[in-house]
Formats: structure tokens, C-alpha cells, sequence
């Protein structure tokens, strides 16, 4: 069992809130190598050889078991790129915890590419959660670009949750998926921006089999002189449904744009886009203000539940 640093351990915390343990099927990526990992009976990880990076292969007889594979960086200027690969095998049941933070007390910029590639089988039932967090002392900028790719087999069902907390400088986010029939997508972005932080996202799904569906939505909030853009995309090329959803609160000086696409290549295909961006509804900061609170704590407490 590795021992981890008091660092480790509190971003640990903020990006695997539901606890870290080095029991089951587990991996730590920390400052760029496999730190620690374990093995559980139905899920087995195994380090690449041309590459860096795992494949995680789980079979049909997982039933709500979790994997863990946290990235923690702690050495300012890192440059982490990392390929992992998960191979679900029809009917499995499971929950993937992943995320990454970086602590950079230092003046370069540290950054991590996480490329993750999801091969799901007929049937399987996958979550997916992935924290994004950032801190630090130093000048040094945090950057973080995940890519996701998904690959969905016949009436699998893929749930991806990802959030961006704070103290991410620089975000460049790609989705990509691909579902056969009857498959069922569910897909929601949290993403908060402060001070300079710029963040892009780019979410492409193609609908391809026959009753397959998705459900993209995004949720932003965007202060002081920071900027996000976010391009979501459903291509419906037969039988399908699909409804993408941008909500963004803006404030202070910052900039949101959102360009939601919808493309419809057969007759059948039922595609629905919808976007809002404004500010924090002054009703609800004045209820808020009226029960003693400061005007900054009542604007805590509104984007948090709007970004839950």
C-alpha cells in the first residue's frame, strides 16, 4: 500500500469525493506514473506497453462495483498525457470514478491530456463520473484537456457526469460518442470559470442505430473576466431521439457562448436544442438576503444549486 502526502490526500478529496481507498479495483496516477493499483475479481487493470496509459477490462458478472483511477499532479510543470482504455463486457454494471487535480505551487504551467476510450458491450450499464480541480501557491497555470470517446453496442446504457470545480486555468474538453440501437446516452457538463480561466467544449453524438437516445445538457457559471464556449452536437442518422440543453448564470465581466447543433439525416429522427444564458435572478439573491445572508454567500448558495 502506498502512503500518500498530505497534498495527495486533499486533492485526492475534492476529486474523488465518495474516498479514495487502495482496496477493490483501483489506480493512482501521481505526477505521470501508476503510483499504486489493484485488481478486484471481475475487474482487472493492466498498464499499456506502447503507450502510457491502462486498459481496464470489466466482465459481464460486475454488478455495481466502482473503479477508481484518480490523477493527482503535484510538481509544477508537468506535461502528463495519458491513454486509457475500457473494454465493458455486455451486461455489466459499473460505476468509473475518475478526475484529476493538480497542485502547482510553482511558475510553470503544469497539464494533464486524458484520453479515454469507452468500448461498451450489448446491455452494460456504465457511470461515469470525472472531477476536474485545480489550487496552488504559485504563478504557474493549471490546464486540463480531456478527451472521451464512447462506443456503444446494442440497448447499453452510459451515464457521464463531469465537473469542472475551480482552479482550472485553461480546459479544452472533447466528447464523442457513438450509439447503436436501442442505446441510451446520458450526458451532463457542470463547469465553473473564475478570474482569466478560459474553457471550450466540444460534445459530438452521433445517434447511428435504430430507438437509440440522448440527453446532453450543460451547466455553466461564468465570473469575473472569464470565457466558455460550448459546441454541442446530436446527428441523428436514423430512427432516434435527442435533446441538448446549455444553461449558463454570467457575471461580472465574463463571456459565454453557446452553440447548440442539431442534425437530422432521416425522417425519424427527433432532435431538440435548447440554450439560456443570464444573469443570477435578483428574486432569488433578494429572498436569500432578506434570511441574514451576505450578498456573497447568497450567490454561493445560488450557483451551487443551479450547478447540482
Amino acid at each position: 500500500m502506498a502512503l500518500l502526502d498530505r497534498t495527495t490526500e486533499k486533492v485526492l478529496a475534492q476529486i474523488d469525493p465518495s474516498g479514495f481507498k487502495q482496496s477493490g479495483a483501483f489506480n493512482l496516477r501521481h505526477n505521470g506514473i501508476a503510483l499504486c493499483h489493484g485488481d478486484s475479481e471481475h475487474i482487472k487493470i493492466k498498464k499499456k506497453t506502447d503507450v502510457s496509459g491502462i486498459d481496464v477490462y470489466i466482465d459481464g458478472e460486475t454488478n455495481g462495483e466502482e473503479v477508481h483511477i484518480p490523477v493527482v499532479l503535484v510538481a509544477s510543470g508537468l506535461n502528463d498525457k495519458v491513454y486509457n482504455d475500457f473494454h465493458i463486457a455486455p451486461g455489466a454494471n459499473v460505476v468509473i470514478i475518475a478526475g484529476c487535480g493538480i497542485h502547482n505551487s510553482g511558475c510553470d504551467e503544469s497539464r494533464h491530456d486524458g484520453i479515454h476510450a469507452f468500448h461498451v458491450g450489448k446491455g452494460a450499464n456504465v457511470r461515469y463520473e470525472e472531477k476536474h480541480y485545480g489550487e496552488g501557491e504559485g504563478t504557474g497555470t493549471n490546464v486540463l484537456n480531456p478527451v472521451t470517446k464512447i462506443i456503444m453496442d446494442e440497448d447499453s446504457v452510459f451515464t457521464l457526469e463531469t465537473a469542472q470545480i475551480r482552479g482550472v486555468d485553461s480546459t479544452k474538453r472533447e466528447t464523442f460518442a457513438e450509439l447503436g440501437s436501442g442505446a441510451k446516452l446520458i450526458m451532463t457538463e457542470r463547469l465553473m470559470t473564475h478570474d482569466t480561466q478560459t474553457a471550450d467544449s466540444v460534445m459530438e453524438v452521433y445517434l447511428n442505430g435504430e430507438r437509440s437516445s440522448a440527453q446532453i445538457i450543460s451547466r455553466s457559471v461564468a465570473k469575473n473576466d472569464s470565457r466558455q464556449i460550448f459546441y454541442p452536437s446530436a446527428i441523428g442518422n436514423t430512427d432516434c431521439t435527442a435533446h441538448i440543453q446549455c444553461d449558463a448564470i454570467l457575471m461580472d465581466t465574463a463571456q459565454v457562448r453557446a452553440i447548440p447543433a442539431i442534425d437530422a439525416k432521416h425522417v425519424d429522427a427527433a432532435i431538440v436544442h435548447e440554450a439560456a444564458i443570464g444573469r443570477i435572478n435578483d428574486e432569488q439573491l433578494l429572498k436569500l438576503r432578506s434570511l441574514g445572508m451576505s450578498e456573497e454567500e447568497a450567490e454561493t448558495v445560488i450557483i451551487e444549486a443551479f450547478l447540482n
